[in-house]
C-alpha cells in the first residue's frame, strides 16, 4: 500500500534534542501517480514523529499489515 503525507514542523524532542514533524495530511494513492483518499482521521497528527521510519512502522501497525506492505511518500505541501 502506498501512502503519501505532509510535513508540518514539530518540536525538538525532548529526550534526544533531535528535530520532530508532525503529519499535515496522509492519504492512501491510488496509482503511483494518482493521490487516493485522506486518511488522516486514522492517525494523531499531533503525535511529533522522530522519522518517516517511525510513521512507517506506525502506519502498519495502526492498520494491521505487515510493515514490508507499506510504502511511504513525502509530498510537499501546495
Amino acid at each position: 500500500m502506498l501512502f503519501e503525507y505532509t510535513r508540518r514542523r514539530g518540536l525538538r524532542s525532548p529526550v534526544t534534542d533531535a528535530p520532530t514533524f508532525r503529519v499535515g495530511k496522509l492519504a492512501e494513492a491510488k496509482t503511483a501517480s494518482q493521490t487516493g483518499s485522506d486518511i488522516s482521521h486514522l492517525i494523531d497528527r499531533s503525535y511529533n514523529y522522530h522519522s518517516s521510519r517511525e510513521l512507517h512502522w506506525h502506519l502498519a501497525d495502526r492498520l494491521g499489515i505487515a510493515p514490508g506492505a507499506v510504502t511511504l511518500r513525502e509530498v510537499r505541501a501546495a
